[in-house]
């Protein structure tokens, strides 16, 4: 192991331990947002692209993820959605919109979201494209509403998708501060609450053309799609590992009767690496084959419920304390199942 990338997990390790850790019960319980650690991961550098190829940038927010799901969930989901938003502004053709935004979104300045939960179920069918865009002079005038979309604030940008018409939708990023956009906070969910989620009203919201991702949405989509999902996966993958931990912790809990359970960590720890290898060795191909990344995704899905209802029985009645790490775990396992692409959205789209 390197140096660089020694130093890098150090900086993790104390980021996780000075800045997660202490506030992981509020976070649950309270929905406190764990604004300062997302910021503090850009200031230590954790996500820039400077110098580095695509591949070395992926697997090592990759890791990130996973890391942080180990402790918080929640916060880890926040952190995909950054990722996702960073995603974008790598991959646009816009010159001015990276130019001016990437390195703030690396450097942790500027925090990102991503409205794309709607238009990702629009493409395969699911849902109607909640957004409207219409041709104005210098961009466009957006009306609609986002019911949900997370890791927002004041100083906040995210994405979005709105139609033009049936054929045409366009791709934005858009400050949360524009004008004709209100947020209203959502915190009444079984978890996660503490992943700055709000409903987004748009009304004539004008984005300029330097914000704008993209005119052909259907096409970057297309693009930004197996690594939209691949940042995902690392969040069960991270929630299982933390859930084989806790039931090894307790093995011997009324001397040894979690012998008699029939999930053990063995196996589920097998499963986790091995979904783990699966989707690295994806991401290192040439040519990303997206389903088959959300294959990974799902396997992961289900694997992440059997975890943590594992973790649940081993541990028995002390796991039903609602500030129990096991319950915390099993809240945040059901939204990675319902977290878009849902379970039941995979499975629709590898049927076919």
């Amino acid at each position: 192991m390197n140096n660089s990338i020694v130093n890098k997990k150090e900086v993790l390790d104390t980021l996780i331990k000075q800045e997660l850790k202490p506030y992981v019960k509020q976070i649950d319980v309270d929905a406190f947002y764990a604004e300062t650690f997302l910021r503090k991961l850009g200031e230590s550098g954790l996500f820039s692209s400077v110098g580095r190829t695509k591949n070395e940038v992926l697997l090592d927010e990759l890791s990130i993820v996973s890391t942080t799901a180990k402790t918080c969930m929640t916060t880890a989901f926040c952190l995909w959605c950054h990722l996702a938003a960073l995603t974008y502004v790598r991959n646009t053709k816009n010159e001015q919109l990276r130019a001016e935004l990437l390195g703030q979104l690396e450097n942790g300045s500027l925090l990102g979201g991503t409205g794309l939960s709607n238009p990702m179920k629009f493409y395969v069918g699911l849902e109607n494209l909640h957004l409207k865009a219409e041709r104005v002079d210098g961009g466009y005038s957006i009306s609609g509403v986002l019911p949900s979309i997370s890791n927002l604030g004041s100083d906040h940008a995210f994405g979005v998708i709105a139609g033009l018409n049936d054929d045409e939708r366009i791709m934005c990023f858009v400050s949360c501060d524009s004008e004709g956009l209100s947020l209203k906070e959502r915190n009444d969910y079984l978890g996660l609450n503490g992943s700055a989620t709000y409903a987004c009203v748009f009304k004539q919201v004008f984005v300029p053309d330097s914000r704008i991702i993209s005119e052909d949405a259907d096409a970057f989509v297309q693009k930004v799609r197996p690594v939209f999902m691949a940042y995902q996966i690392p969040l069960g993958l991270g929630v299982t590992a933390a859930s084989i931990q806790s039931i090894e912790k307790v093995c011997q809990k009324q001397n040894g009767c979690n012998q008699f359970l029939q999930t053990q960590p063995t196996k589920l720890k097998e499963a986790n690496e091995a979904y783990e290898k699966r989707l690295v060795a994806l991401l290192e191909s040439d040519d990303w084959d997206w389903k088959a990344i959300a294959k990974v995704r799902l396997d992961s899905a289900y694997l992440t419920l059997e975890a943590v209802q594992a973790a649940m029985l081993h541990h028995g009645s002390a796991a039903y304390l609602n500030t129990s790490a096991p319950a915390r775990r099993l809240r945040e396992a059901y939204f990675y199942a319902n977290l878009t692409p849902t379970i039941k959205h995979l499975e629709k789209v590898l049927s076919s």
